[in-house]
């Protein structure tokens, strides 16, 4: 018989002795393993930003991806443990077909809707802004544009409402809102349903303009983080670290990208005219008021 270095494990009929104590902890972590759901210990997040969605999350043309939801994600890893891989950015169709793979855990700048409920969950929002039309002339609502092309994001939220809500409009995905006002600028569709906030970004990053930002079309942008459903201790810790972020730090990284979250405003040509415009009659305003105040202290001529 081999005879085996104590604490060894034996062979050959010898008999192990029994420790009752052990199996306590190693069937607490078989038990552990086999529930679905639970992360393990050495996983990572796999974060897919979006290639095209500025002010939001964009890669930049060194291939750096930045946006105010880089900048939250950036700020919620100061207050807690995120565990986050990012992965190469790619157009927001082909991230969330890669989610519903289950290639990726975390997504930002995502608006809830009822389709990607079926595999995603939400956090409370952190952005709010509306989607706007935008035309080479100052256009009046969709309604004006039935029969027409207009570009719309390809797997956006916004595609759907107006997909459904305005029926007879020739709608035109496009892969990014930047690609929909080229397309605009060039004449081969009428018109682009954008959210403000993009649009002003767009046309700063661009050097873009000859176009017209016209009024809300009825649809807000309420965007949140979006993690897969089967990881609700991702949405866990996302959520509390969120929480840990001061309204006013929020405030200062909205002012930081310039992101318009209410009334839409003019850009390009008009806009630069319109703010002229203004700044010409205002000092009008002050000249005139000046003028009469030195006519008002003259000293009355003597009869």
């Amino acid at each position: 018989m081999i005879r085996l270095q104590p604490g060894a494990a034996r062979l050959q009929g010898d008999v192990v002795p029994f420790k009752p104590k052990l199996m306590v902890p190693l069937a607490g972590l078989l038990l552990a393993l086999m529930q679905p759901g639970l992360p393990q210990a050495q996983t990572v997040w796999r974060f897919a930003p979006e290639i095209d969605y500025g002010p939001f999350v964009y890669q930049d043309r060194q291939g750096r991806v930045h946006g105010l939801s880089i900048d939250l994600l950036d700020e919620m890893q100061r207050h807690a443990d995120l565990p986050l891989q990012m992965l190469p950015p790619r157009p927001l169709a082909e991230q969330l077909a890669a989610v519903r793979r289950g290639d990726v855990e975390l997504l930002s700048s995502l608006r809830p809707t009822p389709e990607r409920a079926q595999y995603l969950s939400f956090s409370r929002p952190y952005v709010r802004v509306p989607a706007v039309l935008v035309a080479r002339t100052a256009p009046s609502g969709l309604e004006a544009f039935e029969g027409r092309a207009v570009a719309v994001g390809r797997g956006y939220a916004v595609e759907a409402h107006v997909r459904q809500h305005h029926a007879r409009v020739r709608w035109q995905p496009v892969d990014s809102d930047l690609e929909g006002l080229r397309r605009m600028l060039r004449g081969e569709v009428d018109a682009l349903v954008v959210d403000v906030a993009s649009v002003h970004f767009i046309a700063r990053e661009h050097g873009l303009s000859g176009f017209v930002v016209g009024e809300p079309i009825g649809f807000e942008y309420a965007l949140s983080f979006a993690w897969r459903r089967d990881r609700p201790d991702i949405g866990e810790a996302l959520e509390e670290a969120l929480r840990r972020i001061p309204a006013d730090r929020r405030q200062a990284l909205l002012a930081r990208w310039s992101v318009h979250t209410h009334a839409p405003a003019r850009s390009g040509l008009r806009l630069w005219t319109e703010r002229l415009g203004a700044m010409l009659l205002l000092l009008a305003v002050g000249l005139a008021g000046w003028i009469g105040w030195r006519r008002r202290s003259r000293p009355a001529a003597s009869a």
